[in-house]
């Protein structure tokens, strides 16, 4: 089963939450039972040795006599060489007997406890892994639903705005016609454009721009779509200063990464700004930088929904890198708050020899 980005991400945190709190949850449960193990098997030990301190047949232990002075008995103790205990000697004052576990010898039982418990524990761990993929899979259906729900209406209100943007069009080009100086029809005609240009980050965020390879002057796309944006902004001074550069790349794909910067670079501007466009053919480098009121976070930007003003959902630049990546376009930003932002596409990868 394939994952959409969103889904995956969804899944992997459901996954985490749920497998890691279950196993750090068996570690403390493992962690108290290896404790009471350990003590069983002190008890244990002590008993035998209360046993051979009455009948001295136990080749496990062994057996010494010490001066009985500050002697504490029936105590299991533990040092660096044994386990041990002392218990009286019958009719005798002076001495106890000393009977030890050699140290060696007690943790090799430790350690196959452990390894008892790991083993364990492991297949214990491996079952909650199951258990967390089932949950994680299946918490995703009611995300899936509505992601092919919501895919599915802006499909059909995609569809549907062709009709009306259609006629929008083709009245705009028969006024245009009629006056050709007019500032007011230029700027419903620039609007419109801004509409399909939406309308073509919508396809482009569903996944459904082409990737094809079409060869192109990139001078001469950055130039026309300049000269669109530019004409819903009039109050920005563009300066473009374009070499000739030929490449091979997805036209639509790159008119939408072109649209989507150089529509922010006006679009957060400040009044009588300027937008400064520079194609460097030497070193395939295409460079928008604008005098906007700049990006707070700029290694944010380009997450989905990551916004920093009210306007906008989010998605423009997302859909930007998402282009940039299934092109082999390398993109940078550069910015400060107050002072404006750099875009930077490298564009060696796709130059046309």
């Amino acid at each position: 089963m394939r994952l959409k980005s969103v889904e995956r991400e969804a899944f992997l945190k459901s996954f985490s939450l749920f497998f890691f709190s279950l196993t750090i949850l068996l570690a403390i449960l493992f962690y108290n039972l290896y404790t009471k193990e350990r003590t069983t098997l002190d008890n244990k030990i002590f008993a035998q040795m209360r046993i051979c301190s009455f009948d001295l047949k136990c080749p496990r232990f062994k057996i010494d006599f010490i001066p009985a002075k500050d002697a504490e008995l029936y105590l299991l103790k533990k040092d660096d060489s044994a386990v041990y205990a002392l218990f009286p000697l019958p009719k005798s004052q002076r001495y106890v007997m000393k009977i030890a576990y050699p140290i060696e010898s007690y943790r090799a039982d430790l350690r196959n406890i452990e390894k008892e418990l790991l083993v364990e524990f492991l297949i214990i761990d491996a079952a909650v892994a199951l258990l967390s993929l089932f949950f994680s899979l299946f918490s995703l259906n009611p995300l899936r639903r509505a992601l092919v729900l919501t895919e599915e209406f802006v499909k059909d209100i995609l569809h549907d705005f062709n009709t009306p943007l259609s006629i929008v069009r083709l009245n705009v080009s028969m006024l245009h016609k009629e006056c050709p100086t007019s500032k007011k029809v230029s700027r419903i005609e620039a609007a419109v454009e801004t509409l399909l240009r939406l309308q073509e980050n919508l396809r482009a965020y569903l996944g459904g721009h082409v990737l094809q390879s079409d060869t192109f002057l990139l001078d001469e796309l950055v130039r026309e779509r300049s000269e669109l944006i530019g004409k819903a902004y009039p109050s920005l001074h563009f300066r473009l200063n374009l070499a000739p550069l030929k490449i091979r790349a997805n036209k639509d794909a790159m008119t939408r990464v072109l649209d989507n910067v150089i529509g922010n670079a006006a679009k957060y501007n400040i009044k009588e700004g300027s937008v400064a466009i520079t194609l460097d053919a030497k070193n395939a480098r295409l460079t928008i930088e604008d005098t906007g009121v700049g990006i707070e976070h700029p290694e944010k930007v380009f997450q989905r929904f990551y916004k920093e003003h009210a306007r906008g959902v989010g998605l423009g630049l997302h859909i930007v890198k998402k282009l940039c990546d299934e092109m082999n376009l390398k993109i940078d930003v550069e910015s400060k708050r107050g002072e404006g932002s750099r875009f930077t596409l490298d564009l060696r990868n796709i130059v046309s020899r």
